[in-house]
Order: structure tokens, then sequence, then C-alpha cells
């Protein structure tokens, strides 16, 4: 099969013909029809997420099941599937309850500890496939639905944990990012008020037709300023933070007015401070958000099914060309989300 390797980081992509996957007992391998180009994976590809190379990195497909190993049960060739993020175990406590996430024996990432999407053909234990509505037509748009795993489930999943309600206000930092657009997009939907802060302001236009009443820049100004101003001087309901920098922690923090909740999902990961007594005299509310489970990963794909939602892709390629639009992922240039095309 052809597949794009990276050899090592910081290095292009190279084309490499590499043996077709065999399944092995609860193995199974899918035809991989298109596959998203997220920042997720372009920080294995830029050396900021350690790794072992040589590796295939992508996991947002959207593919077909071609082959199946002995003991495997629930799916069969010919399955439209995509492909859960975390390798975890299946049978722990916490997979049986579907929170996948908080796996203790799991094997990392699809596409970072094992080979991904990034390739004609992809073996995986088989319960890391999810089988797609047959609603969908995922021939007609592989792109579109292979990122739904990440960008429309993500901002799904926050939703949920951050427990937004309609009339709420919602400040979405790093909003002009692929999943912070789409973060916009799905608090409008569940009826927020939604104020877009970033610093990319070529972005805002977009954040606008995402959903945003409001935008703010940073560089323009005091952001906590700005953000109590929106809302008459009483803070945001809840601040969804995708940066994760010490300063825009830190920010959303001070900007939320009382009952106020903060999302952090990862991004840089950096520590912060806050004020104790703030978060008890407000009854405020930090929180933290790993990726989503199977079920959220579903009921997305239902969403999407039912025309209630589609995400935004604006950069769709062939896998030839996986290094332009990395390049583009790294800048920062792409709208919304990036796919390649591979079957």
């Amino acid at each position: 099969m052809k597949a794009m390797v990276l050899q090592a980081a910081g290095t292009p992509f190279v084309m490499t013909e590499l043996p077709d996957p065999v399944p092995g007992p609860g193995e199974a391998v899918a035809r991989v029809l298109a596959c998203g180009a997220g920042l997720t994976i372009q920080h294995v590809k830029a050396g900021r997420k350690p790794v072992r190379f040589p590796r295939v990195i992508g996991h947002e497909i959207t593919g077909e099941i071609v082959a199946v190993g002995r003991d495997v049960t629930g799916l069969a060739v010919g399955d439209a599937v995509t492909a859960y993020y975390y390798l975890n175990c299946g049978r722990c406590a916490w997979c049986r309850d579907e929170l996948e996430p908080l796996c203790p024996h799991g094997g990392g990432n699809v596409g970072v500890d094992c080979d991904g999407g990034y390739a004609e053909y992809v073996g995986l234990p088989a319960h890391i496939f999810i089988r797609l509505p047959p609603e969908l037509d995922h021939r007609a748009h592989p792109a579109e639905i292979g990122v739904v795993t990440d960008a429309i489930a993500t901002p799904y999943k926050v939703l949920s944990r951050a427990r937004v309600r309609p009339g709420e206000t919602v400040a979405v930092f790093g909003a002009g990012g692929g999943l912070g657009l789409h973060q916009v997009m799905m608090a409008r939907r569940a009826g927020a008020r939604v104020i877009a802060v970033d610093v990319a302001a070529d972005k805002f236009d977009a954040c606008r037709e995402a959903g945003a009443d409001a935008t703010v820049n940073p560089r323009d100004g005091d952001v906590v300023a700005a953000l109590r101003d929106l809302t008459d001087g009483q803070g945001v309901d809840v601040v969804v933070d995708y940066v994760s920098a010490t300063s825009t922690l830190e920010a959303g923090v001070r900007a939320l007015g009382r009952r106020g909740r903060l999302v952090t999902l990862g991004g840089a990961g950096q520590p912060f401070g806050v004020s104790s007594l703030a978060l008890l005299s407000g009854e405020q509310e930090i929180l933290g958000s790993r990726y989503v489970t199977r079920r959220e990963i579903r009921e997305c794909l239902d969403l999407v099914a039912r025309g209630e939602v589609w995400p935004l892709v604006t950069e769709i390629r062939p896998l030839a060309e996986a290094e332009s639009v990395h390049d583009k992922v790294e800048r920062g240039t792409v709208i919304g989300r990036a796919a390649l095309l591979v079957g």
C-alpha cells in the first residue's frame, strides 16, 4: 500500500510502499477514503509530541472494512467506519461505563503510538473502529465525515461538560482555530451568545459566519475588560480555552461571572494561577476536558446524518499533497479544518 511516512520529527512526508496490514485476532483492517489533517497530528510532525519513528500519522478517518480477524464481532467486511483516537482496552470499568478517555490500560493514540490513516489501509483493534450511520453518504463526503470525530465531537462534549444553557454567554479562546470555529458553531446551536477571542483578526469573518455575536482581539487591549464590557460588567458564563497558555487561562478565569465555568482543552497545557477567594465567592468552576467518548462520537455522527450540523472543511487535497496541507496547518491559515483524500 501507499503511505505518507514521517521518518523523523520536523522532516517532510515520504510517499512509501508498505505491506498491506493483515488483521490478527480481534483486529480489523479498513481501506481509508479520507483522513483529517489537524493540529493534533501536526504536533507530531513538528516534533512537539514525542513518537517513535518512522510513523504514519492520522486518525480522523473515513473508511470501509476490508478484512476482520478471528473473534471479531459487531464488524463486517463492507462496513463504513471511522476510528476512535484513544487506544483504550474496551474491557475495564471506565470503558464499560463509556468513559474511554479515562481508561488506564490504553496503548496511546491512533496515528501516534501505532500507524494511522495517512495510508491506503489502516489496521487496528476492531473495537477502535466505529460504524457510521447508514444515512451518511460516506463516499460523497469522506473528508467532512472523517473530521466529525474531532471537529464536531469535541465541542459537543465541551457543551455538556460546561453545562451550557440557552441564553448564557460563552467566550471561546482560540476561536479562529479548527476546533475553536466549530465550538463557536456548536455553542450558537445550543442557544448561547458567543464571543470569539483570537489574535488572528483575519479569521473573525469566519467566526461571525459560524455564529459569533462579538469578537475580541487581545492584541487590541485588555481582553478581560473587553469581555466584561460585552456582558455589562457581569462576566461571561463559560470560557472555553483551546489555547490554554498561562495568559489565556488566567484571563479566562478573571473574565468569569458568578457561577462561571472555565474549560481547558490542552493546547499549550501551561500552569496558571487563580484566586481561590474569587472561585469561592463566585462559586466558579475550572474543568478539564479530554477527548470524547465513543458514545459522544456516535451522537455527533447522528447529528450530521440528520443534517443538524455540518463540519467546515475548506482544504481538501490528495494524500500526495500532505506536506503543503500541513504547512498551512502549522501557519494557522486553514479556515475550519483540512483533510486528505486517500482512496
